[in-house]
């Protein structure tokens, strides 16, 4: 896994826990929280099939 694709999903993880916090405490500073972790969940998904892409092998271009 590439080590962007594995610092998105730490992001996206706290993220998730400091929404979970929120909306326990009752803020809706949450939603922000819920988007960020969208957000880090895409670049993730993003870095790691650009790496599969990458090591595919040549051979499947023509």
């Amino acid at each position: 896994m590439p080590r962007l694709a594995l610092y998105a999903l730490v992001v996206c993880a706290l993220a998730v826990a400091a929404a979970v916090v929120s909306f326990a405490q009752g803020s809706f500073i949450g939603i922000v929280w819920v988007l960020l972790a969208g957000l880090s969940s895409n670049m993730a998904w993003f870095y790691v099939k650009r790496a599969r892409l990458s090591a595919a092998p040549a051979d499947s271009e023509s």
